[in-house]
Parts: structure tokens; sequence; C-alpha cells
């Protein structure tokens, strides 16, 4: 399977409208497995439903619905597809000068640009803001011209005023690096993402960078803040969160099909992610959910 860097998405806002503003039912939205970027910020909202989203370097679970800030040009994959349960979708599309430039030199905007500078690492918010956001969201998608703006401008703010977040990547990203830098470690992200269930070998990822082996590890770890074995590591547990989720496998089944051959090794990373067993989590999830 051949590989590319992620894709330039060209983003048009809607007619009569300043920024994107587009509804999805349930599946409509299907881009979990493509990797691309766009130099406008993306506010997306996922109600109910669950997946996996990768943001940058950060690969991470989430069991019910999502509110993801993703700033400029940071790479990402889409949050939805087939499996995902959501009842719909709202992707917000924004670029960093939308509002024109002297807007944003006045005091009332400076928390939300500075936000919008943090989302080039990727912010997730929590439960608590998701919750509260959900009706405003959902009648933005709703609204039209100068109501739809404030509308967007209010729930910036919002986000912009909670502490209910998390940053996803470091704040050295790699992003900041050249071109050849961004193209090489998305060959990599693609590898890792079509075999986390095999084993892969330090010599076979690179091969794929032309590298050798030290001069890879010291590479992958310079531009991700993270060792390549964490980050493979961190890719199977995020699948093993949804199956323990979604899937009735048992739990030693659900460590082969996440790409682990031993089950102590299984445990012991998975607890250095979670800070809990699989059979705790599966069984703290199930009373979240019950």
């Amino acid at each position: 399977m051949k590989h590319h860097s992620p894709s330039f998405e060209s983003i048009k806002p809607n007619i009569g409208s300043s920024f994107t503003c587009l509804h999805f039912t349930k599946s409509e939205n299907i881009k979990s497995h493509v990797w691309h970027y766009h130099p406008e910020i993306e506010l997306i909202f996922v109600c109910g439903g669950s997946g996996k989203r990768q943001i940058g370097s950060n690969i991470s679970y989430f069991s019910d619905g999502d509110l993801i800030l993703i700033g400029s040009n940071l790479p990402h994959c889409g949050m939805t597809n087939e499996n995902t349960n959501n009842e719909y979708e709202v992707v917000i599309q924004f670029s960093q000068d939308f509002l024109g430039t002297e807007l944003w030199n006045a005091p009332e905007m400076n928390r939300i640009f500075q936000m919008l500078q943090s989302a080039k690492s990727g912010i997730v918010f929590g439960e608590k803001v998701k919750k509260a956001l959900e009706p405003k969201i959902k009648a933005l998608s709703e609204s039209s011209y100068l109501d739809k703006l404030l509308k967007l401008i209010e729930i910036l703010d919002e986000l912009a005023h909670t502490n209910d977040f998390k940053i996803l990547n470091a704040a050295k990203y790699y992003l900041q690096t050249q071109k050849e830098d961004n193209d090489r470690i998305n060959l990599i992200f693609n590898h890792v993402k079509d075999n986390f269930k095999n084993q892969i070998s330090l010599e076979e990822v690179a091969g794929l960078a032309t590298m050798t082996v030290p001069s890879f590890c010291r590479y992958f770890k310079k531009i991700t803040n993270k060792t390549f074995t964490q980050f493979v590591n961190e890719y199977r547990i995020t699948h093993s969160l949804k199956l323990l989720a979604e899937q009735p496998m048992s739990i030693t089944e659900i460590c082969f099909e996440s790409g682990f051959n031993n089950f102590s090794y299984f445990n012991k990373t998975f607890k250095e992610h979670t800070k809990q067993s699989p059979s705790q989590y599966r069984k703290e999830f199930s009373n979240i959910m019950a």
C-alpha cells in the first residue's frame, strides 16, 4: 500500500458567511481514515458515539461524543466512521483572520486569541463544557447570517474561559519543522496505523525514513517528544480501550487483537497509560454507561 503525507484540504466558507458550519447526520462524514490538514481552525462537535481520534502525534479514545479544537495546519484524521454510532456531527471551520485583523486587538478578544494559538497543539474539552455547549452548537448549525456569527463568538468565548480541557500534543510539535520532516513523519504514522496489530521493528521504520536506527530514534523523539515504542504502544492501548468499551471479547483476546504478544506487558503498559488495569477500566466504563 502506497502512503502519502497528509492531504491538503481546501475549505470554502458557506455563501454569505465568513466561516463554514457543516451539520452531518450519524456516519455521513466518514473521514476517520483520511489524514489531512488545512490552514483553517476547526471546531468539531460529535454528539454521542465513540471512537479513536488522531490529532498530530496524539492518539486517544473518546467514549460519549467529543468536542475538539484543531489549530491551523495541524494534521488530523476525521472523527467519525460507520462504527462511531454518533447522533450527528457539527464541523465549524474558520480562518485565523475571519473577523479581520483589527478586532483581535480588542481586549475582549484576547482570551479567544490565546486559545486559538494553543489549538495549534490540539485541544480536547471535557464532559462538563461539552454538555453545556451542545444546545448552542446545534443552534449554530441552524442559524443564519449575523446570528450565526454572534453565536460562534459566544461559543469560542465560553471555550476560552473554561478550565475543562486538555492539550493533546507537546508545545514543540513537529509542524514547526521542515516539509521534508512532515512528509517523513506522516509516512511513519500511516505505517503504524496500518500495521499496529503486527510487530513493527525499528529497522523497518528506520528503513521507511531512510535513516539508521540510532538516527531515527533521535529524530523521532526530537519531533514527537516521545520514543517510537511509546508512540506505537499509545496507538495499541487506544485501540484496546475501544475494544474494552465496545466489544464482548476477553481481555486476553483484546491484548493480542491490539498488537501485544505478551499479556503481562500489555497489563503493565495499560496501567502506565490509564492508571488502572484493563478489568478495572472495563468495570468502571460499564458503570458510567449503565
